[in-house]
């Protein structure tokens, strides 16, 4: 039930952001997207700056493992990493 309140007061906050900058509900469709993009650099920000108080690096290695596969999420089953099919497709039907 936490995480519903806490996800409300975020929206509520957002709407109130929105609302100082004269963006009327619903956003445009660009609008909206920046600021879904924005929210996705928030949360990856916050991992990079816990690591760098911490004392430890933030080297390439730490950011693909640690922010890349939640940036991009998994790929579609049956699809490497180049969108290329595992498998050749099959001609025709059966």
């Amino acid at each position: 039930m936490k995480m519903y309140l806490l996800s409300l007061g975020a929206g509520v906050l957002v709407g109130v952001i929105y609302g100082l900058l004269n963006v009327r509900s619903p956003a445009p469709p660009v609008i909206a997207l920046v600021g879904l993009l924005g929210i996705l650099i928030g949360e990856q920000a916050v991992p990079v700056v816990k690591r760098l108080i911490s004392g430890n690096p933030v080297n390439v290695s730490w950011f693909n493992s640690r922010c890349v596969p939640h940036l991009f999420g998994e790929l579609p089953t049956g699809v490497d990493h180049k969108g290329v099919p595992d498998q050749p497709p099959t001609r025709g039907i059966g």
